[in-house]
């Protein structure tokens, strides 16, 4: 039914509007330019052989948050933003291209491939565990001059991770004037005051350079969704607790009856400076670009209740040092600096592009308002009185990731006779990668460590290192008029596994003017990133203890797994363009991405469950990385990356765009873009022997959970229709978003499997936005507005009867918003803004 009706508004497009012929004579103005996907010069995005869409500033500014990825998510309907993350994933959210992993889409800055965040996303069950992409945080939206997204694979292209497709963010060259804006507001409900300021400022660099620079502070409060918390109380609120110190704590705590404030937003400042600049020496020009981004950032965690940190006195005293309970929190400071300098001209009929580009992300990370419950006990134990002082914050340790590139890009056209002349590109790239863990502090890891999570120990730490080189070629060439080809192949070696060699053929052939058909042939692969492959961490909670192995340790390799190894992916598209009138395009295309090897997060295997022995494996390798399992009174077990899946994603994408005028200074752009993929898991590899158990249910390394957040919990159709229109100094964007259904078994084990299991669907939904915007002078411009005018709320977490008792399906909030609502778990958010040009 999808497919008929994408075929019925291609019907409609074609019919209503007669065709006409582009006139050759006149040549695209530099804002049609693209610059991604191709090799050739002066290409529009419309003539392009893959599709390409472009987001402007205007489109860029029409969203209320002041940050990329939502920006990107209102104007793409492939690419899905996350609303919320579970522990330190909720400090960096990501973006998804086309239903898959967003490790799968790269990212450029100006081309150049931009380096990836340190905090590595391990929450199972979400379509974005293990995403350890770019931050698009980082990247301030008034330095952009528009965002390239190739909906393509590219891997032959640009390398590694270009499986989905390409981000490339173009940025601002101007050498004179610049903006200053001012932005507020919060969500409807739950919290989540917001607040931006920014400047952007062009000069002139001696007589034939430019400099640009800008400035960003972005700030953003918690939020909080649920009532009670199912421990304590049922769901009416009413305790349920009986121990008197639990009791008094519970009441004396803030927010009484909701203590526990774990399902919502994290609260983060982020101060942001980037430069781009350029020096023209006639016959070269040097250029350089790079960022500077700082997050100081916390998330809260499971509430801990008054008794939950005690100990007793050499006299025989029970002492509770925290008797009102307390709130845990994840907390980073970030620090996060690119660099890319490099000279492009012409010489010997060769245009070259030499560059070098460093990259790096640091992550101190802490657990803060906490208590090491465990060396409380054997202090006070030492003392006749009841110890003051508490430490109650503790330094984790600190993870960090760089990358170093030098670039070397050669293109030359070549007249052979053909409709026009053969591009020939061909360049070479050098790369190191590092990744390190820091060790925390001695209190954050002894006796358990911090309530919340607990520091990076010396078994986890370490520095890990690959080194690359590429190279590639790439000839496009239109044998006859109308036909436009495009070859790529690339040999990429990496030092931890080996040789990859892909490739690419795209064609396009236009009719007529006004109808072309395009598609691609390619294959493609991710390298595993080096946080995959060694990070390692501990998360303990009230009655849990988990360890993230890390894929590549000889743990890891004692239970069975194998290290890992690349992605590696097919991909075919076919697809129409049609110039139906001077004002209108549309566009039709169908895409197949299937990735053999697929990283994935296992599902939780578990070495305990309560005191039943699931796989002394499990709690053997976990007692060997010094993680104690004394207090996994529910259960104990471990998550680990894999090549555990082969996926095949098939979709199909389809756009108009259309102007209209209507007199007196009124215009109308408008655009329809709709996304449908569904994602499959074709094969799962085995659970290996030494963590398998058939009687406790253990016979699987993906739960249904981990499927789900595969194939069923990002929407398979997404759809967006703007207007903007114009009238004089007034401006109103009305964009309309609708999300297809969403689903995800869950349990109380986090399995989604048993008999308490339930399948949780979230179902089409509309979304409105609106944004106002007067110019009140020609520099200074207001703008109001609301995304999710309409304030459609999450669906909140079902409850399920277990063991005669009431509780929220997965996790401890009763009605929680489901994390994994498409649109977000904070519903409606107002703003304003104030913007003046200079």
């Amino acid at each position: 039914m999808k497919l008929h009706l994408l075929s019925s508004t291609a019907f409609v497009l074609c019919a209503a509007a007669p065709a006409y012929a582009a006139d050759a004579t006149n040549p695209p103005p530099a804002a049609d330019i693209i610059v991604t996907g191709t090799r050739l010069t002066g290409m529009r995005a419309q003539d392009s052989a893959a599709p390409v869409q472009v987001i402007g500033v205007q489109a860029l500014q029409n969203v209320g948050p002041p940050d990329l990825g939502p920006a990107l998510s209102a104007s793409l309907p492939s690419l899905n933003f996350q609303g919320f993350g579970n522990d330190t994933a909720n400090l960096t959210l990501s973006a998804a291209l086309r239903g898959i992993s967003p490790n799968e889409t790269l990212v450029l800055i100006n081309g150049k491939r931009r380096h990836t965040t340190a905090n590595l996303a391990v929450a199972g069950g979400s379509p974005y565990s293990g995403s350890a992409t770019t931050d698009l945080s980082f990247v301030p939206v008034a330095s952009i001059q528009r965002v390239e997204v190739l909906q393509d694979g590219a891997a032959a292209q640009y390398g590694s991770d270009a499986i989905a497709g390409v981000v490339n963010i173009i940025t601002k060259t101007a050498s004179h004037g610049g903006m200053l804006t001012a932005s507020g507001g919060q969500n409807y409900e739950n919290g989540g005051k917001t607040a931006s300021a920014a400047i952007n400022a062009g000069m002139k660099l001696g007589e034939n350079g430019f400099i640009n620079l800008t400035g960003e502070y972005k700030f953003h409060d918690f939020t909080q969704h649920g009532t009670c918390d199912r421990r304590y109380f049922d769901p009416q609120c009413n305790i349920t607790a009986t121990n008197p110190v639990i009791v008094a704590g519970l009441k004396a705590s803030d927010g009484f009856p909701r203590v526990n404030r774990i399902n919502g937003d994290a609260r983060y400042t982020i101060y942001n400076v980037s430069f781009s600049a350029g020096y023209d020496l006639g016959s070269a020009q040097l250029y350089a670009f790079g960022s500077y981004g700082n997050r100081s950032a916390r998330s809260n965690q499971n509430y801990r209740v008054g008794n939950r940190v005690s100990g007793t006195t050499s006299t025989g005293v029970t002492v509770y040092p925290l008797p009102n309970g307390f709130t845990p929190q994840e907390g980073v400071r970030e620090e996060d600096f690119s660099l890319t300098a490099g000279i492009k001209g012409k010489a010997a009929g060769w245009n070259y592009d030499l560059s070098g580009t460093y990259g790096r992300d640091t992550v101190k990370l802490y657990t803060l308002n906490s208590a090491n419950r465990g060396l409380f006990s054997a202090l006070q134990s030492t003392s006749a009185t009841p110890l003051t002082g508490l430490q109650r914050d503790f330094y984790d340790g600190q993870l960090s990731n760089s990358e170093w590139a030098a670039n070397l890009d050669l293109s030359r056209e070549f007249e052979v006779g053909f409709a026009k002349p053969v591009t020939l590109a061909l360049g070479a790239e050098y790369r190191r990668d590092s990744y390190a863990i820091g060790e925390g502090e001695w209190a954050a890891n002894a006796y358990g460590g911090g309530q919340g999570y607990q520091g990076f120990a010396d078994t986890d730490a370490g520095v890990f290192s690959r080194t690359g080189y590429a190279f590639y070629a790439d000839l496009a060439a239109d044998p006859v008029a109308g036909l436009h080809t495009d070859l790529a192949g690339r040999y990429e070696h990496f030092s931890d596994f080996g040789s990859v060699t892909t490739g690419k053929l795209t064609a396009r052939y236009d009719f007529s003017p006004a109808f072309a058909l395009r598609g691609t042939v390619a294959n493609g692969f991710r390298a595993p990133s080096l946080a995959e492959e060694h990070y390692s961490s501990v998360n303990v909670g009230p009655g849990y203890v988990y360890g993230q192995f890390p894929a590549n340790s000889p743990s890891s390799q004692l239970l069975g797994f194998s290290p890992l190894k690349p992605e590696r992916s097919t991909n075919l598209s076919i697809g129409i363009v049609t110039h139906l009138a001077p004002a209108l395009q549309f566009t039709l295309d169908a895409y197949q991405i299937s990735i053999k090897h697929r990283i994935v997060g296992s599902g939780d295997i578990f070495g305990s469950n309560g005191s039943t022995v699931v796989s002394q494996a499990v709690l053997d390798a976990l007692s060997a990385r010094k993680i104690s399992v004394a207090d996994a009174t529910s259960y104990a077990g471990i998550d680990i990356f894999t090549n555990g899946a082969d996926t095949r994603t098939r979709g199909v994408e389809a756009t108009a765009n259309y102007a209209s005028d209507f007199g007196e200074a009124n215009h109308v752009d408008w655009s329809l873009g709709v996304n449908y993929n569904k994602t499959e898991v074709t094969n799962i590899i085995d659970l290996p022997s030494a963590v398998y158990n058939a009687s406790q249910g253990q016979t699987k390394l993906m739960t249904q959970y981990a499927i789900d957040a595969l194939t069923t919990a990002s929407p398979r159709v997404k759809a967006i229709a703007n207007a903007l229109w114009s009238h004089g100094p007034l401006k109103v964007n009305l964009r309309e978003t609708m999300y297809g259904v969403t689903s995800q078994h869950l349990s109380p084990d986090g399995s989604g499997q048993g008999s308490s299991a339930q399948l949780v669907r979230i179902g089409t939904t509309f979304i409105t936005d609106l944004d106002i915007g007067y110019a009140l002078t020609p520099h200074l411009r207001f703008n109001a507005g609301a995304n999710n005018l309409f304030n459609k709320q999450a669906p909140t977490m079902p409850t399920v009867t277990v063991n005669g008792t009431q509780r929220p399906l997965l996790n401890n909030i009763y009605n929680a918003a489901i994390a994994f609502t498409p649109w977000g778990i904070n519903g409606g958010y107002y703003y304003g803004r104030v913007t003046y040009n200079f």
